[in-house]
């Protein structure tokens, strides 16, 4: 019964984490958003005390069961470790803690935590993997079923789907989202959950709680056999049969243990109890329970028909006719970061490059940092749209407090950056024709076009920006229509300030 209610919970934290990710209408955050908040890390840095004490409290009553059931990177360790036990069964066998890289590992991303390496964190972080995995490898995957199903709706003059971008956010991103598939695929066959119990820094934190839980998987060695079936299948390699004692540290309570044992001996339970022995009983016991394992199942639900929202269609061809030139991100001195982020500071330390903001900003502005500083952490760009003043989604959503929560209305009024004008790419100098995109587009009044020679009275019309009203949305930049190189580019702030 343990093991069919985690799979059960964990089912559900799972499939909810991963359609949090996949959603790109933003109608599921409203529901599943608190998923993402439960997490440790996130939790903890976004200073919310009251899921910190619960997760502690939890985990000192019933073990390290966060791993197992909340956690979405332990239950892809459970998926890849099922595929592993149905290629040869009880493949494992118990191994003694590697506390030479677990704990200096902790160490590590914990140092790296105060001391503003993010890099560190992001990569370790169990959550953080999760997210990269889902957006990069498996959210194009989502959004191209969609067209697919936006194509045959269409031939059928349904509006149940819309057609969205697919596109490559950012490269290393996508490379380092691979390769960690890649490796927890192959720890996770070999060894089940070997990365949890080896290099997970918020299981090692967990693991010092585990130790003095009140329920914990017990032993009774009157009807122990020494068949070692419990060690073969345990993913945490914590058991060991001969000595008849668990590592609690590691144990994550999956109840694998529980269902192979056929003598009744494991149990989970609470209390002390005169059960540890160093040999074994030869006691038979009078009735031997036949126990029917039950076959994993891990539900990854799409739920297409929540992308039944407003179309956001982006055109790349103008008037129809001719193809439009895409552009190319200018280079900023400063990188643009979201509304509510503070600063780059703040969001440095926050930050633990989830890409959830990423999955979620339906305005294709937020993409994955590729720059070494900033790696995987969230920046702006506008060739593909710009920040609406009244989208609010990022800070909806972010679960660690980098991007900290506004309404439309606070939004509106901080600055994240400021418009810089480009004299020789403007578009009424090098082809001679009005423009004025960049003034009408903007929503803030931040840009008038005035004339570049005043006392010409047939001298083009150019944009003259104030930079005090201006609050770097990226409209002006968005609707240039100077390619490759815009005209007019947003240049980042350090420290955002409100105007």
């Amino acid at each position: 019964m343990l093991r069919k209610i985690r799979i059960t919970l964990a089912t559900i934290f799972f499939v909810g984490l991963t359609l949090l990710f996949l959603d790109f209408t933003g109608t599921l955050h409203h529901w599943l958003g608190w998923l993402a908040k439960v997490q440790a890390l996130e939790a903890a840095l976004a200073l919310n005390v009251v899921v910190v004490v619960a997760l502690a409290v939890l985990t000192l009553i019933f073990g390290r069961i966060y791993c197992s059931v909340i956690c979405p990177l332990g239950i892809v360790q459970d998926i890849f470790a099922w595929f592993g036990r149905k290629a040869k069964k009880n493949r494992y066998s118990y191994s003694k803690e590697v506390r030479w890289l677990r704990y200096p590992v902790a160490v590590v991303f914990l140092a790296a935590l105060f001391l503003g390496g993010s890099v560190v964190v992001q990569l370790l972080a169990p959550y953080s993997a999760f997210g990269r995995m889902a957006t990069m490898l498996l959210q194009p995957v989502y959004q191209l079923g969609n067209n697919l199903l936006a194509a045959l709706a269409e031939r059928a003059d349904s509006y149940a789907f819309y057609s969205v971008d697919v596109w490559m956010r950012s490269l290393p991103v996508f490379v380092i989202a691979a390769l960690t598939l890649v490796v927890l695929f192959v720890l996770a066959w070999r060894g089940g959950r070997t990365y949890c119990n080896t290099i997970c820094p918020v299981g090692t934190v967990l693991s010092f709680i585990a130790r003095f839980s009140w329920l914990k998987i017990r032993f009774d060695s009157d009807k122990c056999r020494s068949c070692s079936l419990c060690s073969k299948n345990c993913k945490a390699a914590c058991i060991d049969f001969k000595t008849h004692s668990v590592d609690y540290s590691r144990c994550v309570v999956c109840g694998d243990c529980l269902e192979s044992c056929k003598f009744g001996a494991l149990s989970y339970s609470f209390g002390f109890k005169k059960t540890l022995s160093k040999q074994p009983s030869q006691t038979t016991p009078d009735t031997q329970e036949t126990i029917d394992p039950t076959k994993r199942s891990f539900l990854l639900a799409t739920a297409l028909a929540t992308t039944a929202a407003m179309a956001q269609e982006k055109k790349k061809v103008d008037g129809g006719m001719a193809e439009i030139e895409e552009k190319v991100a200018p280079t900023r001195q400063t990188p643009l970061t979201p509304p509510g982020s503070l600063s780059a500071a703040n969001m440095a330390q926050r930050c633990t490059g989830c890409q959830l903001c990423v999955s979620e900003c339906p305005n294709g502005v937020l993409r994955p940092s590729s720059d070494l500083m900033h790696l995987m952490q969230p920046v702006m760009s506008y060739e593909r749209g710009f920040c609406r003043p009244e989208c609010t989604r990022c800070s909806d959503v972010c679960p660690a407090g980098a991007i900290r929560p506004l309404d439309d209305v606070e939004k509106s009024s901080i600055q994240i950056g400021h418009a810089v004008w480009i004299k020789k790419n403007c578009v009424p100098l090098t082809d001679g024709v009005e423009c004025g995109n960049c003034a009408r587009h903007c929503p803030t009044g931040a840009i008038e076009m005035v004339p570049l020679d005043e006392n010409d009275e047939e001298s083009p019309y150019v944009p003259a920006i104030n930079e005090q009203a201006c609050i770097g949305c990226g409209a002006c930049e968005y609707v240039c229509p100077s390619r490759p190189f815009s005209a007019i580019y947003v240049e980042g702030h350090e420290v955002h300030h409100n105007i």
